[in-house]
């Protein structure tokens, strides 16, 4: 997820709420002190949670030699790039160089470019404005989604009860969408778009806050490429919502129930991939169609179309890794 700074110097007590209210991960200020009165942010100062000079170095832009000085400092800290010309600036060089580098902005337009710089965009921006308006249109851009990954159908080839075990609900502090969902599966290789409790059905009242995912033992895929074991997620950490397009945002956990129910094996495939995970043998659980719609894994049958994804096989502690791994 990109990361979203704005710069408070000289310090403006409306600036810097507004920054607060609008979920900045931080604020550049020349005293820590001035914003820890207004509530709870990461400070960038000299005295801050993250120290200017020594954990973030600023430069200006104005010839190679900068640009190349800048790319060197990236990869080992954080820098935030400062230039006077957008139309020229380098910051194509910089992010294939470095993924440390945060873009000094100061309009909603030139934030929406450096998030676009071939593709993957800077880590992150940092806002310059006397205007509470574009510290809101900025968060909401960076907010809004970090991008989109790559749906494929899979065609189901079995559907199997396997008895009684334990299985996560996500319930989040969003509440979500039709159409929407979080990817998990039983391996790292290939996940399944598992839908949110969002439709009205006979048997409990919607809940478009909550995903009930899968077994204790599946992963689920992060905002930041990583997975995680469902039942290692905790309150307060963020997990990756995903809709039938693939556009995805992040959304904090506000808690994890783990209960013991009676679970299904969903297996499919898609060509060469392969795909599994065991749900909760339940009406109110479904994966997401082609068309977007939902679909029940009581009503799920042999041959039906469901969306997932295929991913790089193989992590340790969540990341993926370059090494022999069988999962099966």
């Amino acid at each position: 997820m990109k990361q979203f700074w704005v710069e408070i110097r000289p310090f403006n007590k409306e600036i810097a709420t507004t920054a607060i209210e609008s979920g900045a991960d931080a604020v550049v200020v020349d005293r820590a002190e001035d914003i820890k009165k207004l509530g709870r942010i990461t400070t960038i100062a000299p005295d801050g949670d993250i120290r200017t000079g020594r954990d973030v170095i600023e430069c200006t832009i104005t010839d190679k030699e900068s640009e190349n000085k800048a790319a060197v400092l990236g990869k080992k800290q954080y820098v935030i790039v400062t230039t006077s010309d957008w139309t020229v600036i380098p910051l194509e060089n910089l992010v294939a160089q470095s993924d440390r580098i945060i873009a000094r902005v100061n309009t909603v337009q030139e934030a929406e470019m450096a998030l676009h710089v071939l593709e993957k965009g800077v880590f992150g921006i940092l806002l310059k404005t006397e205007d509470p308006a574009t510290v809101r249109a900025v968060a909401s851009l960076l907010k809004a989604s970090t991008g989109t990954i790559g749906l494929i159908p899979f065609t189901v080839t079995r559907i199997h009860p396997v008895g009684m075990g334990d299985r996560v609900c996500v319930d989040t502090c969003s509440m979500l969408s039709d159409g929407e969902g979080m990817l998990v599966g039983n391996t790292s290789s290939a996940m399944l778009l598992v839908h949110a409790e969002t439709l009205t059905n006979p048997y409990v009242a919607p809940r478009p806050f909550r995903v009930n995912a899968g077994a204790v033992h599946a992963y689920i895929l992060l905002p930041d490429g990583k997975t995680a074991y469902l039942s290692d997620l905790t309150i307060g950490g963020q997990v990756l919502v995903v809709n039938e397009k693939g556009t995805t945002y992040p959304v904090i956990i506000g808690r994890t129930k783990i209960e013991r129910r009676p679970l299904l094996l969903v297996e499919a495939e898609a060509g060469k991939d392969r795909v599994s995970l065991v749900l909760q043998n339940a009406e109110t659980i479904r994966l997401v169609k082609k068309d977007g719609t939902a679909i029940s894994v009581a009503r799920l049958a042999v041959g039906d179309e469901v969306m997932g994804c295929a991913l790089e096989g193989g992590r340790h502690f969540g990341m993926a890794v370059q090494e022999t791994i069988r999962e099966k």
